[in-house]
């Protein structure tokens, strides 16, 4: 996938500055696809020299213009086509599955603070997905088409979480009876 792509997909259902495109990337998209702010500023730019997004200078009394950026109907159909395209499952890179695997050659100690450092960080992660499901998607049946395909992707970080937890709780047991 390019940024491209998933900058499209954070503001197809409605304009914004590059600030609060920013913002809504890093509370949607970004929990799947990581861009600084800077990366998605330099992608605004390419994409409406494209023609897939159009910008609109917006007069704020007392601060800078600020750009609201919209898809326009070439973007939308650039992100179907992409869409429709086959995509392969992501294949797995993780630092700690490499240190678990060569884990006999350090303590078990330091595998196990490694081990509890990461638990700390998915129970956080899942702390937060739980909290976004809480106020954005108590009834997801209830929601207009747009919001339950949202849903379905924090329904992913959810059990990726969850099960990342239970995985990591089962390797923290047989470490401690070694």
């Amino acid at each position: 996938m390019a940024l491209a792509h998933a900058i499209l997909a954070a503001l197809v259902d409605a304009p914004c500055s590059g600030y609060d495109l920013a913002k809504r990337f890093d509370g949607s998209v970004g929990f799947f696809w990581s861009a600084s702010h800077q990366q998605i500023y330099r992608e605004l730019s390419k994409l409406e020299d494209q023609g897939w997004i159009s910008s609109e200078s917006i007069v704020q009394a007392g601060r800078p213009d600020k750009k609201l950026y919209r898809v326009i109907d070439l973007g939308e159909q650039q992100l179907k086509e992409w869409i429709a395209q086959p995509c392969e499952p992501t294949p797995i890179k993780d630092d700690l599955l490499v240190k678990i695997f060569a884990g006999h050659i350090a303590s078990n100690q330091m595998i196990l603070a490694e081990l509890e450092r990461h638990q700390k960080a998915h129970l956080k992660k899942l702390s937060t997905y739980k909290d976004l499901e809480q106020e954005c998607f108590q009834n997801p049946q209830e929601l207009p088409e747009s919001a339950k395909f949202q849903y379905l992707t924090l329904l992913n970080g959810i059990t990726y979480e969850t099960h990342w937890l239970a995985w990591c709780d089962q390797v923290i047991q047989t470490i401690q009876k070694l």
